[in-house]
């Protein structure tokens, strides 16, 4: 995750921080509670004129959800100035033809409602609301800016994965639940969380279904389309591999290790033999062959080797015992 920020409790060693002068310009406009006296008048004015074409309208509809709320220029202090004062509020500056802001707020609305109140998600259309945009600096989208007590904390400009974003905002909140008195109310009153099953996704639906019927590629197009779409989806990057490992060992004929065997220096044999070592739950047999083949081999062969060696490591769990110590012997391979 690309982070931004002018020295708040979330930040990290070697993080990029946007000008100085700029984001000084920032705190000290919330900080005098953002005089949007011009931005006011021109909302004022615009109340009995009906909406501007594409104009940002689901704000006078009110909030996405009770924690979810579209901010423009007329709402901006009350909602994110002011509501600052009692619980972060995670500004998202986003566009409505950008892929990554609607990818973005998918993920940034479910922990909203994940975390019930004990921070408010404040959803800016930087085209509907450019004073908005301008005040934040904005040069590209999405950007995210937290803001706590009037001042900005830490801020992001990238799409992360779930977890990390998730991650992101527990820090905040940890950093400011003494601070901010909302924050503990809120969670005082959700009360303990709930598991609640997570709904199923008829993409892997989809495509597992064609891997039970031993579709190799349609299963592979559809775990791919789901990474094309969301490239942080471990799910989905661990079920290609899997599918992308049982099509090629599913093509492989068997005797490939009888080959192997007598020919140690085919390396093209000892990659397929160690696929249907592995596929045969051979499992430090099929690692111990291609580092063998590591240890004799140079060049591009070597290389070769090894990347198919690695790729294996994915079938498997991080901190699978057998991986460690494969590992372990690559390097010495290796080194």
């Amino acid at each position: 995750m690309r982070r931004t920020g002018r020295g708040g409790p979330c930040q990290d060693e070697g993080v990029t921080r946007p000008d100085p002068r700029q984001t000084a310009a920032l705190s000290a406009a919330l900080s005098r509670a953002v005089d949007l006296s011009a931005l006011k008048a021109r909302a004022d004015a615009t109340k009995t004129a009906p909406p501007a074409v594409g104009a940002n309208t689901a704000a006078a509809a009110g909030p996405v959800s009770g924690f979810v709320i579209d901010v423009t220029e007329a709402n901006f202090e009350a909602e994110v100035v002011e509501r600052s004062l009692q619980i972060p509020v995670v500004v998202a500056l986003v566009a409505g033809w950008s892929a990554q802001s609607k990818q973005l707020l998918a993920t940034l609305e479910k922990l909203a409602a994940e975390g019930r109140g004990a921070w408010r998600l404040a959803v800016v259309d930087v085209e509907a609301s450019p004073r908005v945009a301008q005040l934040f600096g904005v040069q590209a989208v999405p950007m995210v800016i937290a803001i706590a007590a009037r001042q900005p904390v830490d801020a992001f400009n990238d799409v992360p994965p779930e977890d990390r974003a998730r991650q992101w905002i527990n820090s905040i909140l940890d950093a400011l639940r003494d601070r901010l008195p909302g924050i503990r109310a809120a969670e005082a009153d959700a009360g303990p969380v709930e598991e609640q099953p997570e709904p199923e996704d008829e993409r892997f639906t989809v495509a597992q279904d064609a891997l039970e019927k031993g579709d190799f590629t349609a299963a592979e197009a559809g775990y791919q389309a789901i990474l094309d779409a969301e490239p942080g989806n471990t799910d989905a990057r661990d079920a290609l591999a899997q599918v992308r490992f049982l099509a090629r060992t599913q093509q492989t004929d068997p005797s490939v290790i009888v080959r192997a065997d007598t020919s140690p220096d085919d390396i093209d044999a000892q990659m397929a033999a160690a696929d249907l070592e592995l596929a045969g739950q051979a499992v430090e047999k099929a690692f111990a062959r291609l580092i063998a083949a590591v240890r004799r081999s140079s060049g591009a062969d070597r290389d070769k080797a090894r990347t198919h060696l690695v790729s294996l490591f994915d079938l498997f769990a991080a901190d699978d015992p057998r991986v460690a110590k494969a590992r372990r012997d690559l390097a010495s391979a290796l080194f």
